[in-house]
């Protein structure tokens, strides 16, 4: 296989599976592609000029492991600019008075297992017209960044070290601010198809960091048979999932049993 700067990550995966090792002795920051979630997260994103960029080192020690392993290296081919772990930053971060960046450090949140959601919504909420939030985390937080980018914000990701991400939000002032609507609770499944209650696939999330029971859930939904329906245990309210569920056409329903315990049912609507 001839490989270029823009070759994905995914592709080598597919045709190397050792490829995966040979990536990961580069730098500790690749360690994160062990993961297989945030591995298919991660691998069909970025390229390996943007890995190179992620992880601070020369694309030609990419070319270096990966070529033993039977990959042709094309060095004829420029890179993309564009994507994950792109240097460049975009204007409006890269001209924005510093007073008007404000920091957002939930990093001692998730170290206490706790959910910093609901912080960063209502800091994005209250952050003045031109502002731009800057979200410092362990890691990138591709969901919430998915989502906050169809209700019109702008992002930009940094990883200035190795367990250190920055997440820049940005609302252009002439877009009205949108968050994610509150989820339908609904406190019982009466309402659940009858064919769906004895026809579940059970998934337990409880135990998962941030952001894998989102990951986690969306993948196990990609292949869920239409037939079934998904029953989630989950520590909390997912705000960002229920929001995202609606893109997907898929139903839910939602019980809080009690504090750290929620009941989730989702099945197919079509």
């Amino acid at each position: 296989m001839k490989i270029t700067a823009n070759t994905k990550i995914a592709a080598l995966l597919r045709q190397n599976p050792d490829s995966l090792d040979a990536i990961i002795s580069i730098n500790q920051k690749f360690e994160k592609l062990r993961n297989p979630l945030l591995r298919k997260l991660m691998a069909g994103r970025t390229s390996l000029a943007q890995a190179a960029k992620i992880g601070q080192v020369p694309i030609d020690r990419f070319f270096e492991v990966l070529a033993p392993l039977g990959f042709e290296v094309d060095i004829s081919v420029l890179a993309d600019d564009n994507g994950p772990g792109d240097v460049q930053r975009p204007d409006w971060l890269m001209h924005a008075n510093p007073d008007r960046i404000r920091p957002l450090d939930v990093r001692p949140m998730l170290a206490h297992n706790k959910d910093p959601l609901q912080l960063i919504i209502q800091e994005l909420q209250h952050l003045p017209p031109g502002y731009i939030l800057q979200l410092i985390n362990s890691f990138e937080p591709t969901p919430l960044i998915s989502l906050l980018e169809k209700k019109g914000y702008n992002s930009f990701v940094e990883w200035p070290d190795n367990n250190v991400v920055h997440t820049f939000l940005y609302l252009p002032t002439l877009q009205k601010k949108s968050q994610p609507s509150a989820p339908l609770l609904q406190n019982d499944f009466e309402t659940c198809p009858d064919n769906f209650k004895n026809n579940l696939v059970e998934l337990d999330v409880r135990a998962l960091e941030m952001p894998l029971p989102m990951l986690t859930i969306l993948e196990e939904l990609e292949q869920l048979p239409k037939e079934k329906a998904l029953y989630v245990f989950h520590k909390r309210v997912p705000v960002y999932l229920l929001d995202e569920l609606k893109t997907k056409q898929f139903e839910y329903r939602l019980k809080e049993i009690q504090p750290g315990e929620v009941h989730l049912l989702i099945w197919k609507t079509e």
